[in-house]
């Protein structure tokens, strides 16, 4: 898998010699369990839901595991299956809003208590930025800044084009300096 330096055609070949399929679901939720979670919350805000849908997308992998092709990568594709998870939960539940708590990962430096608490502060204030945007915006900030998608990965994902990818992410980028400014000016 791509945490662990292992190529998608490597793991498919690993897939289709095994007859384990437990052992595969395993391997890939100790892989990918947190970048799943992470989106599914980063979508509907909620831990509860949270979890449902990750276990929800696991068992819908698990399902389904003949079926990935290896037109994407590993990832792209349970990512894909969380997003789509999620949205059939919000057609079916009812959510409220809630706000991001610790969504940041650490950056593996060292460094004063006092610049660390900054950093974080700055780094939580962004990311409720991030969370406040419409669905369309928080959605493509977040698949380019945590997970470190490509367009292309992005547009699978979110099945749109390339072209709509960039100006989205354009836009949402924009949106966020936007409320920065805000945030600034009300303080003044």
């Amino acid at each position: 898998m791509e945490n662990t330096g292992v190529h998608v055609f490597d793991y498919l070949k690993y897939v289709s010699e095994t007859t384990d399929q437990k052992a595969i679901l395993r391997d890939l939720m100790e892989a990918y369990g947190n970048d799943v979670w992470n989106y599914a919350f980063s979508i509907c805000r909620n831990r509860d839901l949270a979890d449902d849908i990750t276990q929800d997308a696991f068992l819908k992998v698990y399902r389904n595991l003949t079926t990935f092709r290896g037109e994407a990568s590993v990832k792209t594709w349970l990512l894909t299956i969380t997003r789509n998870a999620a949205y059939d939960y919000m057609r079916k539940a009812f959510w409220r809003r809630v706000t991001l708590v610790g969504f940041i990962s650490s950056s593996g430096t060292y460094q004063s208590a006092e610049c660390e608490a900054m950093e974080n502060l700055y780094a939580s204030d962004i990311w409720k930025k991030v969370m406040s945007l419409p669905p369309k915006y928080r959605e493509i900030l977040i698949l380019h800044a945590h997970y470190q998608l490509k367009t292309k990965e992005m547009a699978a994902i979110l099945n749109i084009s390339e072209g709509t990818v960039k100006s989205r992410l354009h836009h949402a980028r924009l949106k966020v300096l936007q409320l920065k400014e805000c945030e600034a000016c009300e303080q003044t």
